[in-house]
């Protein structure tokens, strides 16, 4: 029986080790064989444009680029339709890959069955 885990990351530059604990959860999930949804909110939402994953430092944290790149190999990358639209952020403007969805999308993956759920 598979299951799936989705992880939402509500932080960003603003509190850089939690935004990477979720990235790097979301990466050895994926690399683990679970299948994983991670979901861009807040300051988060940043990182679903080109290069700023690689604005973002952290010693002794994996890049950020690598990890999005090892999420987006096996798993689903989404930004928040508000998140973006606060931000004017449109779907011409993301990663290759990278959706955009709301609330009723994030509510179904996470009320489906064998699902469980994280919040960074």
């Amino acid at each position: 029986m598979s299951k799936k885990l989705v992880i939402k990351v509500t932080a960003g530059a603003d509190a850089p080790e939690r935004c990477s604990q979720a990235f790097t959860v979301a990466a050895v999930a994926v690399a683990s064989g679970v299948e994983v949804s991670l979901w861009l909110t807040g300051e988060a939402a940043w990182f679903a444009l080109p290069g700023k994953a690689a604005e973002f430092e952290l010693p002794h944290a994996a890049p950020l680029p690598d990890l999005i790149e090892s999420v987006q190999a096996g798993g689903t990358l989404t930004l928040c339709t508000q998140c973006a639209v606060r931000r004017n952020i449109t779907e011409d403007d993301v990663l290759e890959g990278v959706r955009i969805a709301g609330a009723q999308v994030f509510v179904s993956e996470v009320m489906a069955d064998d699902v469980r759920a994280l919040v960074y």
